[in-house]
């Protein structure tokens, strides 16, 4: 007889997990060649936990107990591990019930040494998405009382549940359908892990740099040189493969061969080793039980940087690079300096993440040149594990960051990164974004393993926006405005008081102003023979204003007496904000008060004085203007954010027609468009009304869909290539009779062609209003945007359309119609009156609820959509349905895959 035949491994279960220490380890399904490790596994377990396990003593396991909990069909009978390297850590398992199909049995065992790190709950996140997947909607557990962990492990994951009590054990039932609960509990635990995760990072208790010169030189030497000049806190060692025998000390630290040798714990390693020799020194600081590595060596493809990655992961460690500058916290309990920078920066409340290590050098010689200090710093380079999404996940909760600036070149999880910038800036941590690359027209830089997105520039700026991301367009900016939000509140409103010693420069300010959107007054000019205590009053007196929501000092070096000090007119201008806002804690942001800039020419050492002060100081009133400009506009977002208004629940929605509808359609890779009535019924089954349209081939065609549709009617051409091109007059409107309807039709086709060639069709006449286009569309990377603009040339020649992403809210349906430039139109611009915005908001609102309920549907666009005076009518529509795109934003917690050539099963 042949053996069964193993049945095909699912490598696409297999997962890396940030842990809720921070540590990491690899879900993968359990194959038969893990019996060794199982049996393992098992003799680590305590009895306590075994007999939580099976109810009973249970010192060993049988070869039938080992077999069939190695040998799964990865449908009815499936097993997980979490694992690190090649050790058990937890398995879990699902066993169908027989009696119903869509039911399951799940159990649970974790290495005693393992519990409280998490392991439980994230097994659980990916074991229920693989049952999901093999068609099993609930999960049965029965637990002892006593276990009061994994208890708590299912009653927190916030899948719906039922509890029962039976035979002496507690049988809970988990509904496996995610729930808002379900993904708010996932969240919140990515964002704890993720946070300790980068803190281990940031915070190690000993630091090793692998590639230290014998002799001064070389990145290894400028790494350790950096780590000493900064008083680091914790324990440093250098490692050199070649010291000759008898050598214990390079540069005044202990020197080792290799991390191994080193004997204690080693939590971070800097590798400044060339790229062919990095491979190597990762199996070591594997070996060693490193937690995180700084990989300098440029010269990485992807290929490449995918292998370090994946060994990296496989011990534990997470990878700061390749190409990085590295890492630097000025916490003083900490003073770390992991990079060639030859200094610690200053301690400040500004966290810097770059990917490019040239940006990164020169943001750091920026804040250093204005005086301004930092909190922590980091370059990523090709950012192939560490990214700048778990530096906001760390920063969300950092009480030593106040803003967060970030160079990107690539955004790796477009979906995650707004989700989170929108919760760290709603939570009062701005994000301030400069993107490198931005129209490089979606292809990421050399080494960058991320997806291209074919999404246009403007969309994409746009929809960062919505989520709370501050766009800066220069790193010099990027500085500009972390300096302001760094220690000064943000402002309630656009008016601006200014003042200053020299007329001139005040008015550059207040042009400045205007070109920006801002609202200043009249310049005060305090004249050239100002000192600080004129500026000091002046200072108060505008603070105090009830018009006043910002204040623009302006100062230039005068001759004579009084003339602007560095040092006195700081304490002055502090002097005036403190006592206008009462004081503040030593760095502490002021939650209360008005927003002060300076912008100044020339005045020596003012830059410092006022940073030492939490006062930014900018050398041109134009950038002090803008950086505040940025400041106001986040102030609004902000206040939205606040009241993010809701989606809209409809009672007369459809579903089950548009699902039908879309089921019975063919869908390939590339998508399938409806025909014209499909689409017109998947509208109607949301409430979204097209106009009928009846082709009109000939005129008694067109008489007979006239007289089905009644008059009046429109007739008009929907060949391609007429369409939106109102100077050849393919449409004729009013008609009222059917002779002017034979009259239209002849000279139509007597003047554009044929009517089989202009694709003549009769539709009932709407009422006159407002042509505006609405469109839906699927990004692979970002997810469905909603784009809204009025038709014809502000929308096609100006580009003058706005979007949100959905899901969308009643509060996003109304600022979408408002961001448009051409939203005057709508509100009765120069006399006309206004039409029924309500109506389009609802219809909005009713075009997202159907593209995201259905993630079939790949674009939809109304064209046009008249909006009248009462009410809105769609007079044309298509529609394009393909496969769903994953969704990992709804799957479990999971890492960026790395696995040798992109998964799969693990040697025997």
């Amino acid at each position: 007889m042949a053996p069964p035949v193993q049945p095909p491994y699912p490598a696409h279960w297999e997962a890396d997990v940030v842990l809720r220490d921070g540590g990491l380890a690899h879900v993968r399904p359990i194959t038969p060649a893990d019996a060794g490790r199982l049996v393992d596994f098992y003799e680590r377990v305590s009895d306590e936990s075994k007999y939580y396990r099976f109810f009973a003593p249970y010192p060993r396991l049988s070869a039938r107990d080992v077999r069939r909990f190695t040998h799964h069909d990865y449908v009815d009978r499936v097993g997980l591990a979490a694992v690190a390297g090649d050790e058990f850590l937890a398995t879990v398992r699902y066993d169908r019930l027989p009696e119903a199909g869509d039911r399951a049995e799940v159990a649970f065992l974790v290495q005693d040494a393992h519990q409280g790190r998490g392991i439980a709950s994230a097994l659980l996140e990916h074991i229920a998405a693989v049952a999901r997947e093999r068609g099993i909607r609930e999960f049965e557990a029965e637990v002892l009382p006593a276990n009061q962990k994994m208890i708590k492990v299912f009653t927190d994951a916030g899948y719906s549940q039922a509890r029962s009590f039976a035979d002496g054990a507690v049988r809970l039932t988990l509904d496996l359908e995610p729930t808002a609960q379900s993904l708010a509990v996932m969240r919140a635990r990515e964002q704890r892990a993720e946070a300790r995760s980068v803190q281990r990072l940031l915070s190690p208790r000993a630091v090793a740099v692998v590639g230290v010169g014998r002799r001064p030189g070389g990145a290894g030497r400028a790494v350790l040189a950096g780590l000493l000049a900064g008083g680091y806190a914790g324990r440093v060692h250098a490692v050199n493969d070649a010291l000759p025998p008898g050598r214990t000390e390079l540069a005044g630290v202990p020197a080792h061969r290799s991390v191994r040798e080193i004997g204690a714990p080693v939590d971070l390693a800097v590798l400044a080793v060339p790229a062919a020799r990095v491979a190597e020194a990762v199996a070591d600081c594997g070996l060693a039980g490193v937690q995180g590595l700084v990989v300098l060596a440029a010269g990485y493809g992807r290929r490449e940087q995918r292998d370090l990655v994946h060994h990296a992961r496989r011990h534990g460690m997470r990878v700061v690079g390749p190409n990085a500058f590295g890492l630097i916290n000025t916490d003083p309990a900490v003073r770390l300096n992991a990079s060639p920078a030859p200094r610690l920066p200053r301690a400040g409340r500004v966290g810097l993440f770059t990917q490019s290590a040239a940006i990164g050098i020169a943001g750091l010689a920026e804040l250093e040149r204005r005086g301004a200090g930092l909190s922590t710093f980091v370059s990523a380079g090709n950012r192939a594990d560490l990214s700048g999404n778990d530096l906001l996940q760390y920063w969300h909760e950092d009480p030593g960051t106040n803003v967060a600036l970030m160079y990107l070149e690539s955004v790796g999880n477009p979906r995650k990164f707004t989700r989170i910038v929108r919760r760290t800036a709603a939570a009062g941590t701005p994000v301030v974004v400069v993107r490198g690359g931005r129209h490089s027209g979606g292809a990421p830089p050399h080494g960058h393993d991320v997806p291209v997105s074919r999404t246009p520039e403007a969309t994409v700026s746009a929809l960062l926006a919505q989520a709370g991301v501050i766009e800066a367009d220069t790193a010099t900016e990027l500085v500009d405005i972390g300096l302001l939000l760094a220690h000064q509140p943000l402002p309630e409103g656009p008016r601006v008081a200014l003042l200053g010693n020299e007329e001139a420069l005040a008015l550059v300010a207040y042009d400045a102003c205007r070109a920006h959107g801002l609202r200043p007054a009249p310049p005060e000019v305090l004249g050239q023979a100002a000192g600080p205590a004129e500026y000091r009053a002046a200072l108060a007196a505008a603070l105090a204003g009830p018009a006043v929501d910002a204040v623009v000092v302006t100062a230039v070096p005068a001759v004579g007496p009084g003339a602007p000090d560095a040092e006195p007119l700081a304490a002055a201008l502090a002097a005036a904000v403190e006592e206008a806002a009462g004081p503040a804690g030593a760095g502490e942001r002021r939650a209360a008060g008005k927003p002060v800039a300076v912008a100044h020419l020339a005045v020596e050492g003012l830059a410092e004085a006022l940073s030492a002060r939490g006062l930014p100081a900018y050398p041109s009133a134009e950038r002090a203007v803008r950086a505040l400009a940025r400041a106001v506009a986040h102030a609004e977002w902000r206040a939205g954010a606040v009241r993010p208004g809701r989606v809209p629940q409809y009672e007369d929605l459809d579903e089950a027609a548009a699902a039908r509808l879309i089921a019975g359609v063919t869908r390939n890779a590339q998508g399938t468009a409806l025909d014209e009535e499909t689409a017109r019924r998947l509208l109607a089954a949301y409430g979204i009304r097209v106009l009928p349209a009846l082709p009109a081939p000939d005129p008694d065609a067109a008489a007979r869909a006239a007289a089905a549709l009644g008059y009046p009617v429109v007739l008009k051409t929907t060949a391609p290539h007429l369409r939106h091109r109102p100077d050849l007059g393919g449409v004729r409107l009013d008609l009222v009779t059917e002779e002017q309807l034979r009259l239209a039709h002849a000279d139509l086709t007597a003047r554009l062609g044929p009517a089989a060639e202009l694709r003549l069709t009769v539709q009932p006449m709407a009422a006159r209003g407002v042509d505006t286009t609405v469109r839906a569309a699927v990004d692979a990377g970002i997810g469905a945007v909603l784009s809204f603009g009025l038709a014809g040339p502000a929308s096609e020649l100006l580009g003058d359309v706005a979007h949100r992403l959905l899901p969308l809210t009643d509060r996003d349906a109304a600022e979408l119609i408002r961001s448009i430039r051409a939203a005057p139109m709508l509100f009765g611009w120069r006399g006309a009156g206004p039409v029924d915005t309500e109506a389009l908001t609802e219809l909005l609102l009713r075009l997202g609820r159907l593209v995201d309920d259905r993630p079939e549907i790949a674009s939809v666009e109304l064209d046009p959509v008249v909006v009248a005076q009462a009410g809105v009518t769609a007079l044309a529509a298509s529609v394009r349905v393909a496969p769903p795109p994953p969704r990992p934003d709804l799957g479990p917690r999971r890492l960026r895959d790395y696995g040798p050539g992109g998964g799969g099963a693990p040697a025997g």
